[in-house]
């Protein structure tokens, strides 16, 4: 079999772990096959979950460790552990490009440690960016920072602009993305000196990795008319909270008033097919995988508490970053 794309991934992070990891896997192989996988983690564990899989032997390796960095450690309690758990084995499999990129559903903190330990920056890109992946209103927005760098200057957030345009075309068939600044306004006059600095910046550069559309408020990001939205990882963190907070919110209130009396079950069955879209739309496995820009290797974060399909979704981030070229991209971009 031809090894097109190998994905390291840390199979003993997040909840549910190996199981959900296995399944995910399974469930992504179905419909790819030109993907290895390097599992990294306890093999016996690994093996009695894969012997209920339809993966073949021909398309995984797992290297066996004992060791493993727990949710509740601290970032420095997982360094300290050192070079024998799941995660820094992952992490090293792609320092010695023996992996492609690296996935891990565990301690977010500590991925992010680890890989920079182990990983150098592209050059003149000084700080990492956590970007992810929200729904809109025609497809889907690259959002970043949201929560590697509490603190950036108009360079950090130059370079998100860069880096989050490769990420949208490796993601999206070179489709030109469309850039705006998180602000809360859409004049010129608002915010602070950064963004406004940054803005000019932007505003005056000439370039065909995105086009650059000024200024977005937090109420029009799933509009669906820019691509790519930028913004300092305290504010991006917060945002995405409230996001998370707000879909959670209407699909348990939505359920609640449909099964609270017999009207409400009735027009559930009505609306069956409108009310799955809905769900769909708004299902957080569907968008999972967050991706740690900056970095001379990919590494991309499943959410800890997501199930198989999440996983799975994951995994397909994951190829896609690779078959799109994301590093070369974003080198020669940067550059």
């Amino acid at each position: 079999m031809k090894k097109s794309i190998i994905i390291a991934v840390d199979a003993m992070g997040g909840d549910d772990s190996p199981s959900k990891i296995i399944k995910g896997i399974d469930l992504f192989h179905n419909n790819n096959k030109h993907v290895f996988y390097k599992i990294f983690g306890n093999q016996n564990i690994i093996e009695n979950f894969i012997k209920d899989s339809n993966l073949h032997k021909d398309f995984y390796e797992i290297v066996h460790t004992d060791e493993k960095i727990n949710n509740e450690d601290s970032a420095l309690t997982a360094a300290k552990k050192g070079k024998n758990t799941s995660m820094w084995l992952a992490v090293e499999s792609v320092k010695n490009q023996s992996s492609d990129i690296v996935l891990s559903a565990g301690n977010t903190g500590a991925l992010f440690v680890i890989a920079k330990l182990n990983l150098n920056m592209i050059e003149n890109i000084s700080k990492p960016a956590l970007s992810g992946l929200w729904p809109n209103k025609t497809g889907m927005n690259i959002v970043l920072d949201l929560g590697a760098n509490i603190e950036c200057d108009e360079k950090n957030l130059e370079d998100f602009s860069i880096m989050g345009s490769s990420l949208y075309r490796s993601l999206f068939d070179n489709i030109l993305p469309k850039v705006a600044l998180l602000n809360i306004g859409s004049e010129e006059i608002k915010g602070h000196s950064i963004i406004k600095n940054t803005y000019q910046n932007l505003a005056s550069q000439k370039n065909q990795i995105y086009e650059f559309k000024g200024y977005i408020e937090g109420n029009h990001i799933m509009d669906g008319d820019v691509n790519v939205i930028v913004t300092d990882g305290f504010t991006g963190n917060v945002a995405l909270k409230t996001a998370e907070g707000t879909a959670n919110f209407i699909t348990t209130e939505l359920r609640k008033a449909l099964t609270s009396n017999i009207l409400g079950k009735i027009s559930s069955l009505i609306n069956l097919k409108n009310l799955k879209l809905f769900k769909d739309k708004l299902d957080p496995r569907l968008y999972n995988g967050a991706i740690l820009l900056g970095l001379n290797s990919p590494v991309v974060k499943s959410h800890g508490g997501t199930d198989f399909i999440g996983f799975a979704n994951s995994l397909k981030v994951c190829e896609k970053i690779v078959s799109g070229n994301l590093i070369n991209k974003i080198k020669d971009n940067i550059n």
